[in-house]
């Protein structure tokens, strides 16, 4: 008696509730646990998890909800929910008289007291016990909400709010953990045991499988108790994962989304059919390329215009780590993909122009731990080629003849002006390899370096968030004629048919530049080229450094960047580009080799020495790399270092660090002096026919 009179006091007493939220601010304010990431369209590309402390995935219409489990969450929680109004209170009196008699005040709470708890954490009971105070705001909420919300919106709430099992909130995330579908697919069986766990969340499978069955019977459906058992069994007692829906772009959504969590959606660069379709192509490719140790590889596709990136992907045969290891970040030995940078560099400082004569035969280079002995892929010898033969068909010997006229140093500038980042040491330590992409780069730096030669020169980042204002790091790296000099020649069949022959995977069907690159013992395979308006970077080979077997330029990346390639780009997408008003065009050649070519203007000869003649022509002493020291104790008059040559040199000229300093047909000696030279043979109409580097050491003294 007592105890009542003290329970209906304590109703009497309890204050008002604070204001509840309306159905639409509750709905606005709701935040799945996933990040959507959305490509330059609106599709949605990637669903990723970003909050750790629960796992609720979107608002799930009531609609979009099974009616068997619709029905059977009102028969388990509240069964005259369409009935009252928010409070139920037959069910409260029994709870009430329970209560009196046991001291245990619990249960009659309706959905909708439910609700209140799950919107307002003061109303929530705590571990084993609500006060009376509590269940009496409880009560005064709940028929607030239902003043103002309608049944079928607090049932949506409530489905959406409600723990089920584990860290699952709502009825998406828990559909979708327990049985792996949406909860608009869920029948009479996965529905019972979905409301049997709201009571009871972390109750045994013994336990959830016999309150499931107590609802079946209370709802006469025909569904057998072995059924029941089994799908408990299957939900339970496995190891439950929510595997994301959209799953097209792991790592750029690692890349987008970490930084903006509380972000329901990222927009990105990328276009949803592009990046579905590159994916399936390497997966495909990798599949066929599994026989000879291929393993992983890596797609970039960059529009030159603005430097959007449209597609993204790195995949592995193996799906544990595909989504953890990034093959478009991950730093690789670049090969021969190096080399139009070289070259360009070579044209822009008039060292070279694409009908110089190089010397395509054995060389020693002096380095500091010994010899230097670079060798072309095939093995063999050319002779006498011109630098357009050279680069295009990916020559290593005149390559590295190329980095000794230009210098490591300079070339490690325009590297890093390219955006290569992880060249950090000096030109010592790369050495002339470097020509032949002995260093460490990465597809993204690599495709942003092609970009620029695709946009005259120019280079600027690449990006994966939608455009925003002009990029302001923009900067000129080579000029637009040495641009397209080098465009020009990785787009011409045939300089490139004398390694790789006519017809291979390089011929897209329209106009395109394209470069191939190996690092060595076939641990990497590039291909990066670019059309007018996109530019497409492919690798293959393994996360391990593993070797692979028998892949060259054109039977790794190649076809799959041709197929990636062909795919963006009609047949008559891309014209022939206009060159430069900087560019003249000439001759080269002599006699039934005569042939057109481009030259920066002022570097234009009136004919170029041919390759019978400068077959053979080559600088013998000085060694490339040489380093003299001078010596302070013999007089100086003492001290000269001859210049010296092979091959028919007469009319050819010295040329130290550009100044004259002999003819090479009579014997020259040059009094050195502390510092850094270039000697190169010059011939009367400004053509290189061959340099190299050297060095002197000691006290500086002024040459003669």
């Amino acid at each position: 008696m007592y105890a009542g009179l003290a329970f209906l006091a304590t109703l009497l007493a309890a204050g008002a509730t604070l204001a509840l939220p309306t159905y639409e601010e509750v709905r606005a304010a709701y935040r799945s646990s996933e990040s959507l990431l959305l490509d330059r369209n609106g599709q949605v590309l990637h669903e990723l998890r970003t909050d750790l402390s629960v796992r609720r995935l979107g608002w799930t219409p009531l609609e979009d909800v099974s009616p068997a489990l619709r029905e059977t969450v009102v028969r388990a929680e509240d069964k005259r929910f369409f009935e009252h109004a928010g409070v139920d209170w037959r069910a409260l009196a029994a709870a009430g008289l329970r209560g009196i008699l046991s001291g245990k005040w619990r249960g009659a709470s309706t959905i909708s007291m439910q609700l209140a708890a799950q919107l307002d954490r003061e109303l929530q009971a705590e571990p084993g016990r609500r006060s009376l105070t509590q269940k009496w705001r409880q009560v005064q909420a709940a028929r607030r909400i239902e003043a103002v919300w309608s049944k079928a919106e607090i049932m949506e709430a409530y489905l959406n709010l409600v723990y089920f099992r584990r860290e699952y909130q709502g009825v998406g995330a828990a559909c979708r953990g327990l049985f792996g579908k949406a909860p608009h697919g869920v029948n009479a069986a996965e529905a019972l045991v979905l409301a049997a766990l709201i009571r009871s969340p972390n109750a045994s499978s013994g336990q959830v499988a016999d309150r499931a069955l107590r609802l079946q019977k209370g709802l006469d459906w025909s569904v057998r108790e072995e059924q029941v058992r089994q799908t408990v069994l299957q939900a339970l007692n496995r190891t439950n994962v929510i595997l994301p829906q959209a799953d097209l772009a792991p790592h750029v959504a690692r890349r987008l989304i970490a930084s903006r969590r509380r972000e329901p959606a990222v927009a990105c660069t990328l276009d949803a059919g592009l990046q579905r379709f590159a994916r399936e192509r390497l997966a495909h490719h990798l599949e066929i390329l599994k026989p000879r140790n291929v393993g992983e590889g890596a797609i970039l596709v960059v529009e030159n215009r603005s430097g959007e990136v449209l597609a993204y992907v790195s995949h592995t045969n193996d799906p544990g780590r595909s989504r953890y290891v990034d093959g478009v970040w991950a730093r690789r030995q670049a090969g021969s993909a190096l080399k139009p940078f070289l070259y360009a560099l070579a044209f822009d400082r008039r060292i070279l122009t694409p009908a110089s004569v190089l010397d395509d035969t054995p060389l020693d280079v002096s380095v500091p731990n010994g010899i230097y002995q670079p060798r072309n892929y095939h093995g063999g010898y050319q002779g006498a080629v011109t630098a357009r033969a050279a680069l295009a068909s990916s020559m290593n010997i005149p390559a590295v003849r190329t980095v000794e006229m230009t210098g490591v140093e300079e070339f490690l500038r325009v590297l890093r002006d390219l955006g290569f980042n992880g060249l950090a040491e000096d030109g010592d330590f790369y050495g002339p390899s470097l020509a032949l992409g002995t260093a460490d780069v990465n597809l993204w730096e690599l495709v942003a370096a092609y970009r620029t030669l695709a946009n005259g020169g120019i280079a600027s980042e690449i990006q994966l968030s939608p455009a925003g204002p002009a990029p302001s790091d923009a900067r000129r790296v080579f000029t637009k004629e040495a641009a397209f000099l080098v465009s020009d020649i990785l787009a011409d069949r045939e300089a490139r048919s004398l390694t790789f022959g006519l017809e291979n995977a390089l011929s897209a069907r329209f106009r395109a530049a394209v470069k191939t690159g190996t690092s060595k013992d076939m641990r990497d395979n590039w291909c990066v080229g670019y059309s007018r308006p996109y530019t497409v970077g492919v690798w293959v080979g393994n996360f391990s450094g593993e070797p692979m077997r028998e892949v060259s330029g054109v039977t790794g990346a190649a076809p799959l960047w041709l197929e990636v390639m062909n795919s963006l780009c009609d047949d008559d997408a891309d014209p022939e580009d206009v060159p430069p008003a900087g560019l003249i065009r000439g001759s080269a050649g002599a006699g039934r080799d005569q042939r057109p070519e481009w030259f920066i203007r002022g570097t234009e000869p009136e004919g170029v020495l041919s390759e019978d003649a400068a077959a053979g022509v080559r600088i013998t002493y000085p060694p490339a790399g040489a380093v003299f020291a001078l010596d302070p104790d013999m007089p100086r008059e003492r001290q000269r270092i001859g210049f010296s040559a092979q091959g028919r040199s007469d009319g050819l000229r010295w040329l130290l660090n550009g100044r004259e300093v002999g003819l090479a047909g009579a014997p020259t000696y040059w009094a050195p002096a502390a510092g850094r030279y270039l000697l190169a043979l010059g011939d009367a109409r400004g053509a290189t026919i061959d340099a190299v580097r050297f060095q002197v050491r000691g006290s500086a003294a002024s040459p003669d």
